[in-house]
């Protein structure tokens, strides 16, 4: 009874669909390089996956200022979350550090599709989108150090570190998702022709208040992007154990949705462009982009990251589809720059971030008096404020008289 129950196996499979590429070198020359002129490039056809859209287009203009620009950014990305690194193995610094080593196509993408006065807004690991967004490597350092020269005077910590056009560094799963929509709310409130990326992994994108910030969005088609960066493990559950559809780019509903090669800078920063250009230019309401990448390190610096995934994996991401040395392939194959040069760019990037670390570590630490600043925007201070105790109360001298 049951055989004649059980539908043949051939029924029950799905159709078979490309699946996105994530190789960081696949990228060919269309025409000649030119060390003075634009040129073109072709991406490899699988990507980009799209949901309710057309794709970018495969044909992308590039220049060699902006190509040896991009690798710089990423070589020195990568130091900096390095230096982090052995900072907090020597107890330098304390609590929690997620790095994006491996993840630095992901963050110079963006900032290279993006204008200045576009908004970004993301979760813990943030550090490229604070030095990339107007911050600086000694800001970012020190912070970390729980330093006065920090991006916040040494009080934010690893999570939370800002500047006029980025919105941090959030510590809650999920959080600055409703928060990145509200930002884009306020752009077309006062008609500014911006945008806003709200940033989140697939750790938290079963979230409730992410799909919450999806429905607003598309109810007041705001121009927002939601960035899914999938690096394929929140904390230490894959994908595939904590998500029914891990096609995250589908899951906007009426929003389409764009996949993308998250390992190809190339490729990411095309996808950058024409998510802006969608939301900012063509006013389509918003747009999901997913990032597909990958973390060589743990989730954050207490975990090895070896316990869910094995090394042989983590290797063999590092050895073929290194997002640093696939960018490296390109200049040196299309003639931009030799292997050489190329290494003296990674020495003076570490002799940067070395100079940095130093000037960060010579910062002091925040006085005792700084634990009353930077709670209230000022001129909105209450009259006082109580401390650990009843008798410990700070009266703040109030810069706006009230009558």
């Amino acid at each position: 009874m049951l055989a004649r129950l059980r539908a043949p196996s051939r029924l029950l499979r799905a159709p078979l669909a490309r699946s996105i590429q994530t190789s960081a070198d696949t990228t060919t020359l269309h025409q000649d390089a030119s060390a003075s002129n634009p040129f073109m490039v072709k991406l490899h056809e699988d990507s980009f996956r799209t949901y309710n859209c057309d794709a970018p287009s495969l044909d992308v203009q590039v220049t060699k200022d902006e190509l040896m620009t991009m690798y710089t950014q990423m070589t020195t990305m990568r130091r900096m979350e390095q230096a982090a690194g052995q900072l907090y193995q020597a107890k330098l610094i304390r609590g929690f550090c997620h790095l994006a080593i491996g993840q630095e196509a992901v963050s110079v993408g963006i900032h290279h599709g993006l204008t200045p006065e576009d908004y970004i807004i993301t979760s813990y690991r943030c550090h490229p989108f604070a030095v990339l967004r107007g911050g600086s490597i000694t800001g970012v350092i020190a912070e970390l150090l729980g330093r006065q020269g920090g991006m916040s005077h040494g009080k934010g910590g690893s999570m939370h570190i800002f500047t006029p056009t980025f919105f941090g560094g959030n510590g809650i799963v999920g959080a600055q998702v409703p928060l990145g929509a509200g930002l884009a709310f306020a752009q077309k409130y006062n008609e500014k022709p911006r945008c806003t990326f709200a940033m989140y992994g697939d750790g938290a994108a079963n979230q409730g208040q992410v799909f919450e910030a999806f429905n607003m969005a598309k109810l007041w088609d705001l121009p927002c992007v939601f960035v899914c960066e999938n690096n394929k493990y929140g904390m230490g559950t894959s994908a595939e154990r904590s998500s029914s559809n891990t096609e995250y780019f589908t899951r906007g509903d009426k929003i389409p949705g764009l996949q993308v090669n998250g390992m190809d800078i190339i490729a990411s920063r095309q996808a950058v462009e024409y998510a802006r250009k969608w939301t900012v230019d063509d006013k389509k309401g918003p747009l999901l982009l997913e990032f597909v990448t990958y973390r060589y390190g743990g989730h954050s610096m207490s975990d090895p990251g070896t316990t869910y995934r094995t090394r042989e994996e983590v290797q063999r991401m590092r050895s073929t589809q290194d997002p640093i040395h696939g960018l490296q392939k390109y200049i040196e194959e299309w003639g931009l720059a030799t292997e050489q040069e190329l290494k003296q760019i990674d020495k003076d990037a570490k002799k940067k971030i070395d100079a940095c670390v130093e000037e960060a570590k010579a910062s002091p630490e925040p006085l005792l008096k700084d634990l009353w600043t930077d709670i209230y925007y000022a001129g909105t201070e209450p009259p006082f404020m109580r401390g650990r105790e009843r008798e410990e109360v700070l009266h703040f001298l109030l810069s706006v008289e009230f009558s």
